[in-house]
């Protein structure tokens, strides 16, 4: 995302979408009442209503709209509302649809810009420098699959047939041959800062053994799992030989989050979990990390009980807590689900 002009005294930003992951961030940021304005493609009338050859036409055109609904899909952010401000063909109050896509460029204007918002503007405008792969692998498969800001990728898969005989040995130096290969084409494309190979037992090491590329070679960080799916791979994330690789990518830090919130319900301890014990705990001023998933905040603007738990976030920004809206597509995010979509790490037990 890039950051074209900032006023936060007007409490307008200008932004030019760059790619898929700003409207993951885009659709965390806009809320109902907002202001957005910019170019957009809309239908007009041309000629007078009484005339029979009236004709309507598409056209570019400059709006303003105060939004209502929000509607993220993987592809882009549908932004809905009334036009508040636009040519003299188009009727104020009417109804328009911002269809926000990469390449697109808005101004978004808030009465108030949270520090969360703010932080995720920032996390999104920084370039991603590391771009990571992780590979898992077994006798009979490898997972292929691009870590990003909003989740990971799954590439490809590679079915083996590796077993412990000698006499099988030419077919497990095929297998991994096409998993070095692969790793090679996909190196080239991404240009990967890290690369982690990640097996039980000894595959791992078979493969490095395979392995003669020494610039490669110093990419690949070895890591253990138990399984080669993507259930390896969400164990990958958590391995302590990771950590280090993937201290700055943020859905190491999300699942982080949650494991800390279920030691700690574990422990009958700072935690607090669901909608009413959650703001029970940002009402006595306990919070100190609050985490939602963004799918929650979907379910909350589509039953329009969002206005409670935007109230929620600024009131836990309020006694200086903070915010974390966290992917609902990783293994983190769904444990978060399955606790009702939100919780709250605590300051001090609540009686």
């Amino acid at each position: 995302m890039k950051i074209i002009n900032q006023n936060l005294k007007k409490g307008e930003i200008k932004l030019k979408i760059e790619n898929l992951d700003d409207i993951w961030y885009l659709s965390h940021i806009i809320d109902k009442n907002d202001i957005i304005k910019g170019k957009t493609t809309r239908k007009v009338k041309i000629g007078e209503q009484e005339q029979r050859n009236q004709k309507i036409v598409k056209k570019q055109v400059f709006i303003k709209l105060q939004t209502e609904k929000t509607e993220f899909t993987n592809n882009s952010l549908r932004v809905s509302g009334k036009i508040i401000e636009a040519p003299e063909d188009i009727p104020l109050a009417s109804y328009h649809t911002f269809n926000l896509e990469e390449n697109t460029t808005i101004n978004i204007i808030k009465e108030k810009w949270l520090k969360f918002q703010l932080d995720k503007l920032k996390e999104a405008s920084q370039e991603t420098k590391s771009k990571i792969l992780i590979v898992v692998l077994d006798r009979e498969e490898s997972i292929f699959a691009l870590m990003k800001k909003s989740g990971y990728k799954l590439l490809t898969k590679i079915k083996g047939n590796v077993t412990k005989k000698a006499a099988e040995e030419k077919i497990k130096s095929n297998f991994y041959s096409e998993i070095i290969n692969k790793v090679k084409e996909y190196d080239k494309r991404y240009n990967f800062s890290k690369i982690i190979i990640a097996s039980p037992i000894f595959w791992k090491e078979e493969l490095m053994k395979e392995l003669k590329d020494k610039d490669l070679k110093q990419k690949i960080i070895q890591a253990t799992c138990s399984s080669a799916n993507v259930d390896g791979i969400t164990e990958v994330l958590k391995r302590p030989e990771t950590q280090e690789a993937l201290k700055q990518d943020r859905i190491t830090k999300e699942i982080n989050l949650v494991e800390e919130l279920l030691k700690e319900i574990s422990k009958n301890n700072l935690a607090a979990y669901g909608i009413n014990q959650t703001e029970k705990a940002i009402e006595a001023g306990a919070v100190k990390t609050l985490i939602l998933t963004d799918s929650f905040i979907q379910k909350q603007r589509e039953k329009e009980n969002y206005e409670k738990i935007d109230l929620m976030l600024k009131n836990t920004e309020e006694i200086k807590g903070s915010v974390n809206i966290i992917s609902a597509e990783h293994e983190g995010g769904k444990k978060l689900n399955g606790l009702g979509g939100i919780g709250a790490l605590l300051r001090y037990k609540l009686i």
